[in-house]
């Protein structure tokens, strides 16, 4: 599968795959939606990607003007890739970090190094629940900013509470086999 960088500054540039990995990456057309989506809190966010595989989401958050991106993957090969990837990008990557680490476990290192986030990105695998701890985890360890949200993409039929802590469902998209939540702190 070919991905590309589908806006911004580095807009048609390709972006490798890891190999030998079993990841499912997020589709051109949903990243796409997404980021119509989210569009006016791109520039200048603090970016959070988790289960970054290819790093693909926070290399097109960069690409948008953001801030900085974190990339957290427990897998070599992809930290490889995504260090690859962010090559792309030129002095723009100079604001990335590479955490190979478990999702959960980043998290609870973020919120000891006082870190938050402005948007925070989660495509785990699916039907394994791990969506649902990690927004379980972001809430505890408050690592999302006051006025941030997180987008967690989830199996169409994995079925997201409206509410887990003080995290809010308010927006729910779906793309075929995928479902987009995104969640933000009060109602």
């Amino acid at each position: 599968m070919k991905m590309r960088i589908i806006g911004g500054e580095y807009r048609g540039r390709s972006l490798k795959m890891p190999k030998g990995v079993r990841i499912r990456p997020t589709q051109d057309r949903v990243r796409e939606a997404v980021f119509n989506i989210i569009r006016t809190a791109v520039p200048e966010a603090r970016i959070l990607d988790l289960y970054a595989g290819s790093g693909a989401f926070g290399i097109e958050a960069l690409s948008r003007g953001a801030y900085s991106a974190i990339f957290v993957d427990n897998n070599i090969n992809c930290i490889r890739v995504i260090k690859f990837n962010l090559l792309v990008l030129g002095d723009s990557a100079r604001l990335s970090q590479l955490v190979k680490l478990d999702a959960v476990r980043a998290i609870s290192r973020f919120k000891k190094e006082g870190k938050t986030f402005d948007i925070i990105f989660l495509d785990p695998p699916y039907h394994k629940d791990l969506a649902r701890n990690c927004l379980i985890k972001i809430d505890a360890c408050d690592i999302l900013s006051q006025r941030g949200f997180a987008i967690c993409e989830h199996f169409k039929k994995d079925v997201m509470p409206e509410r887990i802590g003080g995290l809010f469902s308010f927006k729910e998209r779906k793309y075929g086999d995928t479902m987009l939540s995104f969640y933000r702190r009060g109602k």
